[in-house]
């Protein structure tokens, strides 16, 4: 996995030079090695500035994944579930791609359609047979 990008589709690869890495303790499991090592990793990615990125693909990751961004556009991904800071850094860059291709996705317009004549009259015939069943509920007389 260490070419020169992270693979996020055949269209997009993020050149890892755009990406900044920290790490730091992590909780977790680890025992008494948690305590001594770095294994947390934090990847940095600076969309507002990606080389990489048409102009629409840039916008629409701003948008959506601005939650996840600083107020400079730097989008975070945090990984601590390995021992190991190799292991974590791979995850971290597998979690990077899978948001960036499901933020990139884009949904399918809703065309608008119109119910069936014959949807539009069992729906009103459904509904006349139940409100006759509550009417004749009503009119009984248990005397």
């Amino acid at each position: 996995m260490n070419t020169g990008a992270v693979f996020v589709s055949d269209e997009l690869r993020i050149p890892r030079d755009e990406l900044s890495f920290r790490a730091s303790r992590s909780g977790g499991p680890g025992g008494q090695h948690v305590n001594t090592s770095s294994t947390r990793v934090e990847l940095m990615w600076d969309v507002s500035r990606s080389r990489v990125l048409s102009p629409k693909q840039a916008e629409r990751l701003l948008t959506k994944l601005s939650t996840r961004m600083d107020g400079d556009g730097v989008l975070r991904v945090v990984a601590s579930d390995h021992r190991s800071q190799a292991r974590n850094r791979d995850a971290a860059e597998e979690r990077l791609a899978a948001l960036v291709r499901r933020a990139l996705v884009v949904p399918k317009a809703r065309r608008k359609t119109r119910p069936t004549k014959g949807g539009v009259e069992k729906r009103l015939r459904t509904k006349k047979v139940l409100s006759n069943k509550k009417k004749a509920r009503r009119e009984r007389d248990f005397d």
